[in-house]
This record gives structure tokens, C-alpha cells and sequence, in this order.
């Protein structure tokens, strides 16, 4: 089975949750959720070829980047080849613009496109369903980044709900030079939950009618300090909306004001620099809706 096509290349776009909301752990370990989560703009970019003999290689601008069988993007193809009964070589070009250990799910979106381009490399062996269910063997939020619209994620993140009327905002992410382990966040979180110290919700803050929320921030503000010390900071920014954590971290979301120009984006970078040191990684995106 084979494609007349050599290669494809495709988008992989990061997310950012609006509201995470943590509803208890379930029997198989994983924890029960109900998130809304939206692509941006802002994304990585693959290739995917035909490779020489069986060989799966991935090759990334990112020295700091395993690209060996624990890549999701080498296990996509694994899944991918299993289920469909393929021992061809493949070839992956990543070209990273995404940070790992983010909150942005920049390795589960590249796992998304890798299953997206493969399929239809070899001229689209596997429905949907199929894609769908290698998706969520590999990661929970793998699922949503095969669509391209917002969504509402349940389960463990595998069940998506259409989410419609977000209104369209500039987004200005920070991502302070350290990572956050997912899992440890998870863990964290039901600690603190089960003796008692999770902290009161704070400040309510919205977009348009949704309510932002994110559970993980307790765990993650109480080890990672200077997290809510840039959430309040931001917040007093003139131009800044809202400001939150998205996923685990460690980026920290600006929703900017609907009239924000890109002279008042450039001058709140800058102020960013001075205050938290030029290593913070800052990007200036928008959301991802349909049409």
C-alpha cells in the first residue's frame, strides 16, 4: 500500500486550555475532566516522507528533543503501521516552534499530524473512528488535535463536544525557562485535594461568557513561585484582559483587550524582559476557530 505522493507536510498547532476543571480519578488510574481547550495559530510544522527500508527516523530543529522510540511522533507511526499492516520506512522532518513541558500540547499535536499525514500518505486506510482510537491509546489529549475547532473534553479527554462563539482575542504566552511534569501536577493536585488544602478559588475571570478556570494552578503556583507572582503582574497590565496558566504550565496566557494594537504587544514584551529575564519564551498568536 502506497501513496503517489513522496511526502506531506502539514501544521501542528499548540492549544491552551480556557478551563480545566479536575472531577475526581476514575478506576483505570486517569483522572476525570471536563476542559475546554482551543488551537492556535501559533504551530509546529511536519514532513512526512517515504524512508528507506523499515527504518522509523525522526529528524527536529530541537537538539533538546528525543527522537527515539518514546517520541510520540515515532510511536504514532508504530500504532499507525500495526493497524494497518505496513512495515514501510517513514521519514519525519519537526520543526519545532512549540515549547515542550509547556502546558500547549505541542508532542500530542505533532502525534495528532503524524497519524493525520500518514493516513493520507497511503490514501486514507483508516476512517476516522480508527484514527480516533490509535489517538487515544497514544494520550489523552492526542484525540482533540485531530480536529481543528474548539472543543469541550471529557472522560479523560477523549470524548469532544464542539464549542461554539468564542469570540476571537490576541494571546500573549509566556513560558518561563523551566517545565512542569504533567503527571506531578496531576498527582499534586489530588494530595492537596485529599487533605484538604486546596486553596479557595480565586478571582473570577472570563471570556465573554466562559468562566476561565484551571484547576492545576494550586498544585503548580504552590512549587513553582513565580508563576502567581506573573499572573498578578499581568494582570495589573493596562492592556491585559485576563491572565491565567494554561494545562499543567508552565506558560501563563495574556488575553489581551479587543482593541490592543501590536505597539502595546511589543512595549508589554518588553516590560516582560525586564521584569522576568529575556529567557522567558514569548509568542503573540491568536486563536485557531473555524472559518
Amino acid at each position: 500500500m502506497s501513496s503517489g505522493n513522496h511526502s506531506i507536510t502539514l501544521a501542528a498547532p499548540a492549544k491552551i486550555n480556557l478551563s480545566l476543571r479536575i472531577l475526581g480519578k476514575r478506576p483505570d488510574g486517569f483522572h476525570e475532566l471536563e476542559t475546554l481547550m482551543v488551537p492556535l495559530t501559533v504551530a509546529d510544522e511536519i514532513e512526512i516522507a517515504h524512508g528507506r527500508g523499515k527504518e522509523i527516523t525522526l529528524n527536529c530543529n530541537d537538539p533538546d528533543l528525543p527522537t527515539g522510540s518514546d517520541n510520540l511522533c515515532v510511536k504514532a507511526v508504530a500504532e499507525f503501521r500495526e493497524e494497518v499492516g505496513l512495515d514501510d520506512g517513514i521519514t519525519i522532518s519537526l520543526l519545532k516552534r512549540i515549547p515542550h513541558g509547556a502546558g500547549l500540547g505541542g508532542g500530542s499535536s505533532d502525534a495528532a499530524a503524524v497519524l493525520k499525514g500518514l493516513n493520507e500518505l497511503f490514501d486514507h486506510p483508516l476512517v476516522d473512528e480508527e484514527l480516533h482510537r490509535i489517538a487515544s491509546r497514544l494520550g489523552s489529549d492526542i484525540p482533540f488535535f485531530l480536529g481543528d475547532a474548539p472543543s469541550w473534553c471529557r472522560g479523560r479527554g477523549e470524548l469532544l463536544e464542539p464549542a461554539a462563539g468564542l469570540p476571537q482575542r490576541k494571546l500573549l504566552l509566556i513560558k518561563p525557562p523551566f517545565p512542569v511534569s504533567t503527571v506531578w501536577a496531576y498527582k499534586k493536585h489530588a494530595e492537596l485535594k485529599q487533605s484538604g488544602r486546596l486553596p479557595a478559588q480565586a478571582e473570577r475571570q472570563s471570556l465573554g461568557e466562559l468562566e476561565i478556570f484551571n484547576d492545576l494552578e494550586a498544585p503548580v503556583f504552590e512549587k513553582y513561585i513565580l508563576l502567581p507572582v506573573m499572573k498578578a503582574w499581568l494582570r495589573q497590565q493596562a492592556a491585559v484582559e485576563s491572565a491565567f496558566m494554561t494545562g499543567s504550565g508552565s506558560t501563563m496566557v495574556a488575553v489581551m483587550g479587543l482593541h490592543t494594537t501590536d505597539d502595546l504587544l511589543l512595549s508589554l514584551k518588553t516590560k516582560i524582559a525586564e521584569e522576568y529575564g529575556e529567557t522567558c519564551w514569548t509568542c503573540v498568536t491568536t486563536f485557531r476557530l473555524p472559518g
